[in-house]
C-alpha cells in the first residue's frame, strides 16, 4: 500500500439495509433478466452447479494465497470490515491476498461468496482506493453477481469439454457471450457500490487511472483523461463504431477509461446525493425477484438516455434496437406471465 493505515473513519455514511437496487446500473439489471430468458441458460446453471466444487475453490485459496485477518494484513482487514458495514451485508466476505503482477480482483463462490486480490492492487494502491476496489467486490456479493460470474468463470475454462450439457456447444458460447456482456454492466454497478463504501470520487478515480495504465495518478492531467472518454463516447464514424463494437466483444470487464467517466458522472448525480442522505431502497422492501417487467423498462429507459446522450452512430442504432427490444420483452411478460406470479427467476 502506498499510504499508511489511516485511522478508523468516523465520518462515513452507512447504509443500513440498503437494497442493491440503489446502486445497480438500470442496463446490468435488464440485462440479467434478458440473460435468464437465454434458451438453455438454466439447464447450464443446473449443469454448472452440479459438478462445480465451491470448497474446492476456497482450499485451492487457502493453500495459494493470503487470508486477510487480524494478523494477517490487518489494514485490509478493517477495509474489509468497514466495506462489509457500510453496505451491511449479512457477512462480512472471506479475503485473500494472491501474487499477481496485474492490478485485479475478482468475488467467487455461490454459497458462501470470497474475494481475491492481487498483490499489485495491495503495493500500488492507496489506502482509499484500496477500499473502492474492496467495496466495489463487496457490491459484487451484495447483488448476487458472484454466482454467476463463478459459472462465467467455470464455462470460459471448461467449454471444450463441455459436450455432455443439455445444450449444443454453440449454444454454449452463446451463453458465455450473454454472460460477458451481462458482466460488463455488472461492473458499472459496483463500480457505484465501490464509491459507497469510499465516499471519495477522487480516490475512485485513481483506481480507474491506474487500471488504465497510470502507474503514477499524480502524473495525469484529469481533465486530458476524463477528454478521452468522453471522445470514445463521441465517434461520428460508422466504422470507429464498428470497431469498438469488434474491440469490447470478448471482454469481461468495460474498458478503464469508459468506466471511469461513467462513475464520475454517477457521482455527481442527484441518485448519489440521495443515497448519501439515507433515501434509498431498503433490501426488506425488495420485492420476490420472480417478476422482471420493471427490470426491464429501466433497462429500456437507460437504452433511451444513453441514446440521447451519445454521438456514436452505431450506439445510436444499438440503444434504439435495446429499447425496442426490452420495451417489447415487457410487454410479452406483462401479457403471458407477468401477472401470474409463477416467473421462473
Amino acid at each position: 500500500m502506498t499510504d499508511e493505515i489511516e485511522p478508523a473513519r468516523r465520518d462515513a455514511v452507512r447504509f443500513p439495509g440498503i437494497s442493491p437496487r440503489a446502486y445497480e446500473h438500470p442496463v446490468d439489471r435488464g440485462a440479467l433478466a434478458t440473460l435468464r430468458a437465454v434458451p438453455g441458460f438454466a439447464q447450464v446453471i443446473r449443469a454448472v452447479s452440479g459438478f462445480y466444487n465451491e470448497r474446492g475453490e476456497r482450499l485451492m485459496a487457502l493453500a495459494s494465497s493470503i487470508r486477510v485477518g487480524p494478523r494477517q494484513y490487518p489494514e485490509l482487514d478493517r477495509l474489509r470490515h468497514e466495506c462489509a458495514e457500510t453496505l451491511d451485508l449479512p457477512a462480512v466476505p472471506n479475503l485473500f491476498v494472491y501474487q499477481d503482477p496485474r492490478l485485479q480482483a475478482s468475488a467467487l463462490g455461490m454459497d458462501e461468496p470470497f474475494i481475491r486480490i492481487s498483490t499489485a492492487l495491495v503495493d500500488q494502491m492507496s489506502h482509499e482506493s484500496l477500499r473502492f476496489a474492496i467495496g466495489h467486490e463487496m457490491g459484487h456479493v451484495l447483488s448476487g453477481h458472484a454466482v454467476y460470474r463463478t459459472i462465467m468463470v467455470r464455462l470460459i475454462g471448461l467449454q471444450l469439454s463441455m459436450s455432455w450439457t443439455p445444450v449444443s456447444a454453440l449454444g454454449i458460447r452463446a451463453i458465455i457471450a450473454a454472460l460477458s456482456e451481462w458482466y460488463r454492466k455488472a461492473e458499472l454497478s459496483c463500480d457505484r457500490a465501490g464509491l459507497l463504501c469510499g465516499q471519495d470520487p477522487a480516490a475512485a478515480l485513481r483506481a480507474q487511472i491506474q487500471l488504465a495504465g497510470g502507474v503514477d495518478p499524480s502524473r495525469i492531467d484529469i481533465p486530458s483523461f476524463l477528454q478521452q472518454g468522453a471522445e470514445y463516447e463521441s465517434v461520428e464514424d460508422i466504422r470507429d463504431s464498428l470497431l469498438k463494437l469488434k474491440n469490447v466483444e470478448t471482454e469481461t470487464h468495460p474498458f478503464a477509461v469508459v468506466r471511469a467517466t461513467q462513475l464520475q458522472k454517477w457521482a455527481a448525480s442527484e441518485q448519489y446525493r440521495a443515497i448519501l442522505s439515507g433515501d434509498y431502497p431498503r433490501r426488506d422492501d425488495d420485492a420476490p425477484t420472480t417478476d422482471w417487467k420493471d427490470d426491464l423498462k429501466s433497462a429500456a429507459k437507460s437504452y433511451k438516455d444513453s441514446w440521447n446522450a451519445s454521438a456514436d452512430p452505431l450506439t445510436k442504432v444499438f440503444t434504439e434496437v435495446g429499447e425496442t427490444v426490452a420495451g417489447a420483452a415487457s410487454k410479452v411478460w406483462t401479457k403471458f406471465g407477468g401477472d401470474s406470479g409463477n416467473g421462473n427467476g
